[in-house]
């Protein structure tokens, strides 16, 4: 038997005997419920990939930005000049330069999403390896949540919350906000747009394709396509924006995980509340004693020694000095500003 547990004959590791009373148990091999972190993906292809198709995106909506102003302007002449001459022709332009616009993004916008899914499952199966069984969702939600509407609203921030608690150096507490918060903020406002743009512009049209239409709210429903394609536009910049710090966040999260990769799987202390406090020769505090005076091995002390103990070693029942077991949740429901 080595002094790993490993068997010198077989190679496997040993349940090691109980140690002394009074003294700590030995953490078992090589870390409680931790996979090795060496594991972890951190290949760069797919992140340069989806990098390039983010920025292609962007540019696709820069597009889409200006063939809404084009149709802006092109519904603008309409309500000054009315239907005749050139005007009706300028509007049927620049509708056809919004058309060929929105197909380029959608195009990439399919490639894009692909490679984001891809992308966002392997940070989670990463994440899982720093911080095994503190994620709230599993990891088919990675890559489905962004697909399944409605719940694509908050179940993949909620994902990547815990992928960036798990993937910092410095602990949970310490993960990154502002870059993740703005660029979903700016994702979910784009979405808003998009959807009351799409809603005005197809109630103002239905109105105006109507074979009942007696031209009475011609003005006010040409109005409304103009707002719709305002809307639209303004949609368009937000969601270029958020497409902008997407790139930023995938760079952020490949450092922090590979930062996390480098540091190596964190050794565990003693379980909570298997010892309770320990005292400077190893000896459990009075408050905390295993044995039959507590009940159950290292249970809280009945009678009148009962509680936590005082002083500066207190530790009490469930706040130990020692860091959280690993198999613990450290992160409960998610701390307060996420």
């Amino acid at each position: 038997m080595g002094p790993d547990g490993r068997c010198a004959a077989c190679g496997s590791y040993q349940q090691q005997p109980a140690p002394p009373m009074g003294m700590p148990p030995a953490p078992p091999y090589p870390y409680a419920a931790a996979m090795p972190v060496g594991a972890a993906d951190l290949r760069r292809g797919l992140r340069i990939a989806l990098s390039v198709m983010l920025s292609v995106s962007v540019v696709a909506l820069l597009l889409v930005f200006w063939a809404r102003t084009e149709q802006r302007s092109a519904i603008q002449t309409v309500i000054d000049d009315g239907v005749g001459g050139g005007a009706a022709n300028g509007a049927e332009d620049a509708d056809g330069y919004v058309m060929a616009a929105q197909l380029f993004y959608f195009l990439t916008l399919a490639v894009t999403s692909a490679l984001w899914a891809v992308w966002f499952r392997r940070a989670r199966l990463n994440a899982e390896l720093f911080a095994p069984g503190t994620h709230r969702m599993g990891t088919g939600w990675a890559a489905g949540a962004w697909f399944t509407p409605v719940v694509n609203l908050w179940f993949p921030k909620q994902i990547v919350n815990d992928i960036y608690r798990a993937s910092a150096p410095a602990g949970p507490q310490s993960a990154p906000k502002g870059l993740l918060n703005t660029w979903w903020s700016l994702w979910i406002g784009s979405f808003a747009l998009n959807m009351v743009s799409t809603v005005m512009a197809a109630s103002a049209g239905a109105r105006l394709r109507s074979r009942n239409y007696d031209g009475s709210t011609w003005q006010n429903d040409v109005d409304a396509l103009k707002s719709a394609a305002n809307l639209a536009g303004f949609a368009a910049l937000l969601t270029a924006a958020a497409g902008v710090l997407a790139i930023f966040v995938v760079r952020q999260l490949a450092r922090l995980q590979e930062q996390r990769a480098l540091m190596g799987p964190a050794p565990m202390g003693p379980p909570m509340g298997a010892m309770g406090p320990m005292g400077p020769m190893g000896v459990p505090m009075p408050g905390q004693m295993p044995g039959p005076m507590g009940g159950p091995m290292g249970g809280p002390v009945a009678g009148p020694m009962a509680g936590p103990m005082a002083g500066p070693m207190a530790g009490g029942w469930g706040n130990p000095p020692h860091p959280p077991h690993p198999s613990q949740n450290p992160y409960g429901n998610g701390p307060a500003g996420y």
